[in-house]
């Protein structure tokens, strides 16, 4: 197995094209097919969208049960690893990887997502569309858009407070994580109740008022005030960190795309994405995401099959000489901080003229 690691600041990955990009991805493509890695898992995935609404009606009646006490911490905490791997259910329809048929896929994304969940399918659909379509490309990856922590070099600040924030925000990235579910709650509610165009806005403003509403009653009637606070703090809060957890490894830290760079969908997939090392236990924390490489050659495979077609991978991009970066998870971690501390040192660009230098050296391909 090639496991390779995210190159240091300012160093170079060593990449050569094929005779024909356009086609690197089409002999992996067919092999995978060859192998039967395409074909629906509906054993798998029926028995996980029948088991994951009995999980939660178990907890409601558990948490009824146990009513008014600070054990209900721990019930909290049971909801949001719950909540955490419904969601990796509903990325995964989302992803057309459950039914053949969109329209099945799609409204198992809503009934997932919305009503088990309580976020919006649309809005995240949209968003995640962009980020496949573009890993870590600027401009338009909306995964690496300028926000609370900046994600690509940015002009440096005249305030020296906010300087010594953005050259430590990889140190408060983790506690920041404890917001994200609150942010993914709040963005969903503010879709659906936007003045732009949305697809289904009243089924997914209804499904969105039960989950979101039917647990804040829940909690009001049983818990006294104070503790239903710690309760919803605790839930929203460990949500959010364990699937911000899952998903931040994935691409932060991988070499940034400029908006000028053309590269072929293999190495625009591949160079972006970083794979975490791990056994079955890991696959199933990260809900498939350890596999990232393959998720982005190819999104819509049923997740089993991602743990069969890595291997192929492999051999494919050692032969092109295409970088395949898989790291252990702590040294995913370690990555992520460092590249967003060095990225908000004054705007220092770490990697992504290496990779336009790069890219051009080898395709002879002249300024955009």
């Amino acid at each position: 197995m090639n496991n390779s690691h995210v190159p240091a600041p300012g160093s170079t990955p060593v990449a050569s094209p094929p005779s024909s990009p356009a086609s690197s991805f089409t002999p992996l493509a067919r092999r995978v097919a060859e192998m039967g890695l395409m074909r629906r898992r509906y054993g798998y995935y029926w028995t996980r969208l029948a088991t994951a609404p009995l999980l939660v009606a178990a907890w409601a009646v558990v948490f009824v049960r146990v009513g008014d006490s600070w054990w209900q911490l721990c019930s909290a905490v049971v909801l949001a690893v719950l909540m955490t791997q419904i969601a990796f259910l509903g990325h995964d329809a989302a992803h057309r990887q459950i039914f053949r048929s969109g329209r099945w896929n799609d409204w198992t994304s809503l009934f997932v997502a919305n009503l088990l969940v309580g976020i919006s399918y649309g809005w995240w659909q949209r968003k995640h569309t962009r980020h496949h379509a573009g890993p870590n490309k600027v401009g338009t990856d909306p995964d690496i858009e300028p926000g609370v922590l900046a994600f690509v070099p940015v002009a440096a600040s005249r305030h020296a407070w906010l300087r010594w924030l953005r050259a430590h925000q990889g140190w408060y990235f983790v506690p920041l994580l404890l917001l994200e579910g609150l942010s993914l709650h709040w963005e969903g509610i503010r879709r659906v109740t936007s003045r732009a165009p949305v697809d289904r806005r009243w089924v997914e403003l209804t499904l969105l008022s039960l989950r979101l509403g039917g647990l804040l009653a829940l909690v009001l009637v049983v818990l006294p005030p104070a503790k239903a606070v710690a309760f919803l703090a605790v839930q929203v809060g460990l949500f959010g960190l364990y699937l911000g957890s899952a998903f931040a490894p994935n691409h932060i830290g991988m070499p940034l795309v400029s908006p000028t760079l053309k590269l072929d969908f293999l190495r625009r997939q591949v160079l972006m994405s970083r794979n975490i090392r791990g056994g079955w236990l890991t696959s199933v924390l990260m809900g498939g995401l350890d596999r990232q490489v393959e998720h982005h050659l190819f999104p819509s495979m049923a997740r089993p099959h991602l743990r069969r077609a890595q291997p192929f991978v492999i051999a494919h991009c050692d032969e092109l000489g295409v970088p395949y970066t898989q790291v252990g998870f702590w040294t995913g971690y370690r990555d992520v901080i460092r590249h967003l501390n060095v990225v908000g040192l004054e705007g220092r660009d770490v990697f992504l003229c290496p990779l336009v230098a790069q890219r051009r050296a080898l395709t002879d391909v002249p300024r955009g």
